[in-house]
C-alpha cells in the first residue's frame, strides 16, 4: 500500500500566512488594550480565545491540504466507449 502525497511545510505556511498575520495581530492589540499593571490578566482570556481559533484553522486547513493532496494523486475516471464514466 502506497502513502498518500504529504503537503511540503513551506506550503502550508505560505497558505496560513494570512491567517498567522491575523492571529498576531489580535494577539499584540489584545494586550495593548489591556489595562496598565494588568496586561497579563487584561488580555490572557482573549489572547487565549484568539490562539483556539488559529489553532482550529491551522489544523483544518491542514488536514484539508493533505485530503486535496491525496486527491490530486487520484488518476481521473476511466471513460467508456460512450464517452461516460465508469461511474456514472
Amino acid at each position: 500500500m502506497s502513502q498518500s502525497p504529504k503537503v511540503s511545510p513551506e506550503e502550508f505556511v505560505e497558505s496560513m500566512r494570512e491567517e498567522m498575520k491575523q492571529c498576531l495581530e489580535g494577539v499584540i492589540e489584545a494586550v495593548n488594550q489591556a489595562p496598565d499593571g494588568a496586561w497579563i490578566s487584561g488580555s490572557e482570556e482573549q489572547v487565549r480565545d484568539i490562539m483556539a481559533a488559529f489553532r482550529e484553522k491551522a489544523f483544518e486547513k491542514a488536514v484539508q491540504k493533505r485530503i486535496d493532496a491525496a486527491e490530486a494523486a487520484f488518476p481521473p475516471s476511466a471513460q467508456s466507449n460512450d464517452g461516460k464514466t465508469f461511474s456514472q
